[in-house]
Order: structure tokens, then C-alpha cells, then sequence
């Protein structure tokens, strides 16, 4: 399989280029620079420029493109950027497939924030999105984005992110300097249910999904079984023998996080019915064997 990936030097996408290429797949990674390897190419997502013949060429086309959420302060310009660096990168990638003869398929990151405030209740890839909160607006515009290459023909599939584990990257790796010192806690009340999956997880379910033709639409990429983020706190303090007593007030995430302090409080128990249902197994389905992955 030839995949061309945009976002291929993240967290997420290094991971799974790295993954990719142990199992016999060829990766070529869009970049903004000079290409400078045969397995590189030059591409401009705000011009709507990428070369027509890597397209042609792929098997697979993924956009794990985006300017992180961990940013401070997040001013209207930093709101604008983020969410353009989603739906542009996108919308460049979906009409280069719809222009294609081939038609490649077209995986697109997303993320289950996207569902909102949504209390105890389990949500799956039926529930709407909440285009009333600020990720939701996003993900709204990011997965529409999307619709050239299908309208096109094109197989695309969404992957809605949750909060992905390892101790070399994403939202873990800070909150390890925090738990390491003794001041973990849970935020808020504690009481908002978030979802998580391990890293090796999600690398093994966007492979899933970039291999099996009948995948199309949107998939939680995420564990099963969400817990809340007081249960997240006492067991990731308990793997690193550490308190987890230093609450971070609600009024203090509003403060310093502003616009998308929602992100953080709100409660988002979705879970992976579509990958269950497609046959996808999970290596690590629990909080806790998620976490003892993460942490090596």
C-alpha cells in the first residue's frame, strides 16, 4: 500500500509512518518545505497546490495536518489558524482526489470533541456533532471538508480522535511533569467523562481503516469503556506512585484556556461502536492497560 500523509512529522503521523514502513507499506509525507528525499513531497495546502501525480500515484491519502490544541494563549488569530490548518489542508487533499483518476482513498483526522458536553451519556458514530462549542464548530467544517473526494466516489473515512496516550507526546507527556512533581489532580469536578487510546492503538486502527475497502464514514478512534477524568487522575497518580490531591479548579482552566477551556471540562464518553463492530480488536481496552502502555 502507498500512502501519501500529510502531518507526517506530528506526534500521531511519525508513529504511524514509523508503523507503516515495519509492515511493508511505502509512506510518501507532504511537507511545506523543499522536498528533500524520493519519499517527500512538496505541497501548499493554502494555495490548493499539491502535486497531481503523488496523488495519482497512492493507494491511501491522510491529512493528520492541524496546529495542536496544547497552545497558550489562544487568541482570535490562534483560533483562526487552528482551525484552518484542519479544514484548508483538508479541502486541498479532497479535491486533488476528486481531480485524480484513481480516486484514492481519502483518510481524514477528526476528533470527539466534536460531540461536546454531553454528560453520562455513551455516544457513537450516530450522535450528531455540536456545532455549538468551539471544536465542534471545527470538526463540522474539517469533516465537510471532505466532501469533494466523496461526492467524487472516492471511499473517505473519518477518524475522530480522542485523547491518544504516550509518555513521548500529546496531552501525557505534560501532564507527566505535573504528576512527577507531586501536583496532579483532577480538573474541574472530575466528574467529565473523557476518552483515551493507547498510541499503539490508534496507529493500529488507522491502518484498519486505511486497508479495508468497505470502511467509509466516520470511526471514534478511541478505547473502550471512557472513564471520567477523577478516575483518569487516582489511576495515572497510582502507576507513578504519586498523590493525585491538587484539584485544578474549573475557573482556572476558563482562565488560561479561554475559548476552548470547554475542550477540557467538558464530558465526552464516546465510544469505538463502528471499529467494534468492523471486527477492529483493541490490545489495550482498559484505562489502566492503556496507561501501562503509555508509560512504557
Amino acid at each position: 500500500m502507498r500512502v501519501v500523509l500529510a502531518g507526517g512529522s506530528g506526534f500521531l503521523g511519525s508513529a504511524w509512518r514509523d508503523h507503516l514502513a515495519r509492515n511493508g507499506h511505502e509512506v510518501v509525507r507532504l511537507v511545506r518545505g523543499e522536498a528533500l528525499s524520493g519519499g517527500e513531497s512538496h505541497w501548499d495546502p493554502y494555495a490548493g497546490q499539491v502535486d497531481r501525480a503523488v496523488i495519482e500515484s497512492a493507494d491511501v491519502v491522510a491529512n493528520l495536518a492541524g496546529a495542536p490544541l496544547e497552545h497558550w494563549p489562544w487568541t482570535s488569530s490562534y483560533r483562526h489558524t487552528f482551525t484552518q490548518s484542519r479544514v484548508a489542508t483538508t479541502r486541498t487533499l479532497a479535491d486533488a482526489v476528486a481531480a485524480s483518476d484513481r480516486r484514492p482513498t481519502l483518510l481524514a483526522q477528526s476528533g470527539v470533541a466534536g460531540y461536546g458536553d454531553r454528560g453520562d451519556r455513551v455516544l457513537t458514530e450516530e450522535d450528531p456533532i455540536d456545532a455549538g462549542t468551539f471544536m465542534g464548530g471545527v470538526v463540522r467544517q474539517w469533516e465537510a471538508a471532505t466532501e469533494p473526494a466523496s461526492a467524487a466516489g472516492a471511499r473517505v473515512a473519518l477518524m475522530r480522535t480522542g485523547v491518544v496516550l504516550d509518555r513521548r507526546g500529546g496531552a501525557l507527556k505534560l501532564l507527566l511533569l505535573v504528576y512527577r512533581a507531586g501536583l496532579g489532580g483532577r480538573i474541574g469536578s472530575g466528574h467529565q467523562y473523557f476518552a483515551t487510546i493507547s498510541l499503539d492503538d490508534w496507529v493500529s486502527a488507522a491502518t484498519f481503516l486505511a486497508t479495508h475497502e468497505d470502511a467509509h464514514g466516520p470511526y471514534n478512534l478511541c478505547g473502550p469503556d471512557a472513564t471520567t477524568n477523577e478516575e483518569f487522575s487516582r489511576q495515572l497518580a497510582g502507576l507513578l506512585h504519586r498523590p493525585a490531591v491538587v484539584p485544578v479548579p474549573a475557573r482556572a482552566v476558563d482562565l488560561l484556556a479561554r475559548s476552548v477551556s470547554s475542550e477540557v471540562l467538558n464530558s465526552t464518553r464516546a465510544e469505538p461502536a463502528r471499529l467494534l463492530a468492523a471486527g477492529f480488536t483493541f490490545a489495550h481496552p482498559t484505562l489502566e492497560s492503556r496507561l501501562r502502555a503509555a508509560l512504557g
